[in-house]
């Protein structure tokens, strides 16, 4: 593959529902492309993009893909993105490096719930896009209705390019408006023929409104059009290009992604009105040595700055790293810092995917993609620069996990390898989370769906060969006190030579909220000696740590040791630690103790339409609404929300609001449980007890 410069590039992220047709239209564009010699299908698991085991398994997109391929004049980098919730992240990453975007409707259903976020994530990136409206060969079919959805819903200005002929069974090409010249598909063959007669007058009612979208691009060619009532087809172009380019328009353009003749229309379309690198605004870094702000460019004589927005494990290449270069050349062998780590990096062959193969480079240049094998130290989000300007690009931000799993080894042996296998499972894919929670000392793996878990999953066993098991996690309750109380801990053993004596008297009262727990010595006397008093303090500490009331860690809880009474020969350090033990076993059943357990603080963002019906579910557990104020175009619900109601709300958000709500969560403090659900946490940790013997 030859080297471009930036003015030819084109990165384009395909974006779109699940089952939009992303993949096969890339599939399509690389086969016109001569990138590959046969066109795969997802149904049969032979496509480029949807190529690692459980895609192929699943018939979906669960990676992000970057497909180069040369076209004409240009190189287009595409970046098939998955179209399911559960793996935005990639759908983050392919938008953050992108210049432009691809939107996917599928002809049958116009702008679904998927579209709908990832449109505002690219309008949030400031993405130029185009839209392609797939399927029209389907039934219930329509072109116009779909491209009527885009401007309803969305709220941008789709504009066709081209028409259809037919739809359906009766879809056999399309009218390009500008040359005004039908172009017709048959057994993925394209010829051009005239315009049907019965299009003519809707094609140039359509030509109309794309020519008066192009004028309104600049003032030269608005003054031409409104003069001369017309344009040239190369003012057209110059106008849509620049109506693109500055998101006042969005051209549609009509598609049947498995009829591979349909894909050079929407090639020339991102080659002719999709900005290159050299089109867009500089970028915002930061140089590490000076801490200023500064904007780079697409410039091959700038300092290297490249972004890694994807870390792959090849079972063949090892670690795989895409990256995009935003400024500066980067070199096959030689050596960059990882401006993030403030780590080298020593980079041996550069590469551009060709298919599903890798071709060597010599060089990346600005504003291009590649990939590097094979670094250490290097993860999504970093920086590459050159070692004497440690430039930083803002890192990529992912959402938030929602749904939290429990899990552990099947076996003894994966149970040992669980951790360094989760540990390589979170390098590739920075949407999972994996923590130990300290009380429960449960590994607890955590992701952004069921699916998004069960894949992660999937890949432990067929990548590192460990095998888990998934079950709810236990909620970290705490136990406390309401009121204090007084307790004798008395410890008297006999036996045949030197005996046990330890007695302590110790207060126990609630403190507030957050303190933890207090020990306080105020024997006076000696009626404890000193060298014993540790000893007791550790008893206690050791108690409340076990917990009394249902084997949770005690919190906000002030111990105070104020008298006791000892045997010259019998006391020891370890009588007194179990006197200490015993005075809080017998002070907690008079205290009044409570459970405390944790408390988030949720946002939950939905459509205006969803609000009552949300807040209403999040009522039913146990939440206190905080309030609700307006959020791009949806509203965002606050409220604190026990976590032991929240392990399932991402499935159940999903449902309610037919996947149009999202939400984060953060812990924020504990609180009391309601007397009557302490009973059943209380008798649950009983049986459990007793079951585990």
């Amino acid at each position: 593959m030859k080297r471009h410069s930036a003015d030819q590039i084109r990165n384009v992220v395909l974006l779109g529902h699940g089952g939009s047709g992303k993949t096969s239209l890339v599939e399509a564009i690389l086969f016109r492309a001569g990138v590959t010699d046969r066109l795969g299908r997802v149904d049969d698991g032979t496509t480029v993009s949807d190529s690692s085991p459980d895609e192929v398994e699943r018939r979906v997109s669960i990676n992000a893909s970057m497909l180069p391929c040369e076209w004409k004049q240009s190189k287009l980098n595409l970046l098939d993105t998955p179209g399911y919730a559960d793996f935005i992240g990639e759908v983050v990453a392919g938008t953050r490096v992108a210049d432009a975007a691809a939107l996917v409707l599928d002809a049958t259903a116009g702008v679904e719930v998927q579209t709908e976020r990832y449109w505002e994530m690219a309008k949030e990136r400031g993405l130029p896009a185009i839209i392609v409206v797939n399927k029209l060969d389907k039934e219930n079919a329509d072109f116009d209705r779909a491209v009527g959805s885009a401007t309803q819903v969305l709220g941008c200005r789709a504009v066709p390019i081209f028409l259809p002929i037919g739809q359906r069974e009766q879809f056999r090409g399309v009218v390009d408006l500008l040359a005004q010249k039908a172009i017709i598909y048959s057994d993925g063959k394209r010829s051009e023929e005239p315009v049907p007669e019965d299009m003519r007058d809707a094609v140039a009612a359509a030509r109309e409104k794309m020519t008066e979208a192009a004028a309104e691009a600049e003032d030269e060619l608005t003054e031409k059009y409104l003069e001369e009532g017309s344009l040239s087809n190369e003012d057209i172009v110059r106008g849509i290009r620049k109506a693109t380019i500055a998101g006042s328009m969005v051209p549609a353009i009509p598609a049947v992604a498995l009829n591979p003749a349909a894909a050079d229309i929407i090639a020339d379309s991102i080659a002719a009105y999709c900005p290159s690198p050299s089109d867009m605004p500089p970028v915002t870094c930061t140089d590490q040595k000076t801490g200023k702000e500064e904007k780079i460019s697409a410039s091959d004589g700038g300092p290297l700055v490249a972004l890694v927005f994807k870390t792959m494990a090849d079972p063949f290449a090892g670690r795989l790293t895409l990256f995009r270069t935003y400024s500066g050349t980067f070199h096959s062998d030689s050596t960059v810092l990882n401006a993030t780590r403030n780590t080298k990096e020593r980079i041996a062959q550069l590469f551009a995917p060709k298919g599903k193969a890798q071709e060597a480079v010599p060089t990346v240049a600005a504003g291009d993609m590649g990939v590097v094998s094979k670094l250490h130290e290097t993860l999504t989000g970093d920086t590459l620069s050159d070692d004497g300007r440690p430039i930083v690009l803002q890192p990529l931000r992912f959402p938030e996990p929602s749904l939290c799993f429990a899990i552990h080894g099947k076996t003894k042996s994966d149970q040992d390898k669980v951790s360094a296998a989760l540990h390589r499972l979170v390098e590739e894919d920075p949407t999972l989370q994996v923590s130990v929670e300290a009380q429960t000392h449960e590994t607890l793996l955590s992701g952004l769906g069921d699916l998004h878990l069960e894949v992660s999953l999937a890949k432990l066993k067929r990548k590192f060969n460990v095998e888990v098991e998934m079950g709810t996690p236990r909620v970290p309750y705490r136990e406390s006190i309401r009121t204090a109380a007084k307790a004798q801990g008395k410890y008297k053993k006999q036996t045949g030579g030197r005996g046990q004596y330890a007695d302590v008297w110790v207060e126990f009262e609630p403190v507030e909220r957050g303190a933890g727990f207090e020990f306080v010595d105020k024997v006076v006397g000696g009626a404890v000696p000193r060298n014993f008093i540790p000893s007791v303090e550790k008893g206690i500490r050791e108690a409340v740590d076990r917990g009394v009331v249902a084997g949770y860690p005690m919190v906000d809880v002030r111990a105070t040791l104020y008298d006791g009474s000892y045997h010259t020969v019998d006391s020891s350090d370890m009588a007194f630690k179990i006197a200490g033990s015993m005075a809080l076993q017998s002070a907690v059943q008079q205290a009044s103790p409570v459970l405390l357990e944790p408390v988030m603080d949720v946002e939950v963002i939905v459509p205006e339409a969803h609000l009552g019906d949300v807040i209403g579910a999040l009522n039913g557990k146990r939440a206190r609404i905080l309030g609700t104020e307006p959020s791009g175009g949806a509203q965002a619900v606050r409220a604190l929300v026990p976590q032991a109601e929240m392990f399932a709300y991402a499935r159940e958000l999903r449902s309610m609001t037919q996947g149009r709500g999202h939400y984060s969560m953060r812990f924020s403090h504990y609180e009391e449980v309601p007397d009557h659900i302490m009973q059943s946490i209380i008798a649950k940790a009983a049986q459990e007890k007793e079951k585990s013997g």
